[in-house]
């Protein structure tokens, strides 16, 4: 094969969950029958490198210094809440339940991969939290043993500081049933119940 198809499938396999053989499927699929798609893809992924920076506020990714969320003068201020990535920003957003500004991590502490404080972005969380303005901040890291440890980690600091910590509420999901539910979600569930 020629060398610019084995880079083109050495490229697809840095997509998280693409291996070799799927690598391979989506370069003859492109070159064979969607060079229009390719060429498409090959521009956009161009211009998204050239242009998507992290916001100066958030640390999301944004086309500006500052994002329109961070802009939007109708977010309540006083409220931040804690990302690890902009997939659980926009999902977060999805539910129009949220109206404070974001931190976005951009990952999550784990010691074994190598990936510490200074990895996520956590001195600039300091001195976003601690600007006199926000008074709540809440932790929706994933409910992984990393994002415990990271949610643990960051609670401990901004407590220290003087600031209002919560957590994102875990349990049973809306519309599951008990018998299919695991028990340690029904056991957080009920550890975490409130009254009605």
């Amino acid at each position: 094969m020629a060398k610019a198809f084995d880079f083109l499938t050495e490229a697809l396999r840095r997509l998280p969950g693409v291996g070799p053989k799927s690598a391979q499927r989506m370069a003859f699929h492109l070159l064979q029958h969607d060079r229009e798609g390719a060429e498409m893809l090959s521009r956009a992924l161009y211009q998204a490198v050239d242009s998507v920076h992290h916001c100066a506020l958030c640390n999301t990714f944004s086309e500006t210094d500052v994002c329109e969320l961070c802009q939007d003068e109708d977010r309540e201020r006083s409220l931040l809440c804690v990302v690890e990535t902009p997939a659980d920003q926009m999902m977060i957003e999805q539910t129009l339940t949220y109206k404070g500004l974001y931190f976005v991590l951009m990952g999550r502490l784990s010691p074994l991969d190598g990936i510490g404080p200074k990895d996520i972005h956590l001195d600039k969380l300091i001195s976003r939290a601690a600007d006199g303005v926000v008074g709540e901040v809440v932790l929706a890291t994933n409910f992984t043993n990393e994002g415990e440890a990271t949610a643990h980690y960051i609670s401990e600091m901004l407590k220290a500081r003087g600031l209002r910590v919560s957590r994102l509420a875990r349990g049973v999901p809306v519309g599951g049933e008990l018998e299919y539910v695991d028990a340690g979600t029904i056991a957080r569930a009920m550890l975490d119940r409130r009254d009605t």
